[in-house]
């Protein structure tokens, strides 16, 4: 008797719910988010996109194809996707695309390139600063803005020029030694154009 009771309470039950679900009204559909339209200078070129507020600038720059800025952490702990916005190095996983509207954009790539190396980049190659590789891009911009800022920094000044970017391979000493051997090469440089 017991089990046919259960089973009478159960099928109400069902009954019941079905008609809650026929008289609750219908979820809207999604609508997705507006995007709004960003032009830009990545590198010295002109870019134009679209993009939701809510973008990092990092998969903004990743999506247009600038796979140079890498994807690491996603939360401003590493480094990798540093860039320079206007000259000054930032994560790019920190800052909304949004924000980049009308400014300018440098990427490793913006830096040097494999046929026109930066005096950074060839020092890194010569002092073995490169591994992995994953975190090279950013930490070469950010000692190129370093670098800008003080052609010829101790290495406390380079330890401090470089403390937001991560490297799990190298130790940093021989990143430390590329940084303040290119440093040198770039003062000497400007010195004798002067």
């Amino acid at each position: 008797m017991a089990t046919a009771t259960k089973k009478k309470k159960a099928s109400g039950n069902a009954k019941g719910k079905t008609a809650a679900r026929k008289a609750a009204p219908r979820a809207a559909a999604y609508t997705p988010p507006p995007k709004f339209p960003i032009s830009f200078t990545v590198n010295g070129q002109e870019v134009r996109a679209e993009a939701p507020a809510h973008t990092s600038l990092l998969y903004l720059l990743r999506d247009l194809g600038f796979t140079e800025v890498k994807n690491g952490c996603e939360a401003g702990d590493c480094g990798a996707c540093t860039v320079l916005l206007d000259g000054v190095a930032v994560n790019a996983c920190c800052a909304l695309g949004v924000q980049a509207d009308g400014r300018e954009i440098t990427t490793v790539k913006g830096i040097g390139t494999v046929d026109n190396l930066h005096p950074i980049q060839k020092k890194f190659i010569e002092h073995g600063a490169i591994q992995c590789g994953f975190c090279t891009p950013g930490m070469i911009v950010a000692a190129y803005e370093l670098l800008e800022k003080k052609p010829r920094p101790t290495r406390e000044e380079i330890k401090a020029g470089i403390a937001g970017n991560l490297c799990r391979c190298t130790g940093y000493v021989k990143i430390i030694d590329a940084i303040e051997a290119a440093g040198g090469e770039m003062a000497s440089a400007k010195g004798r154009k002067s």
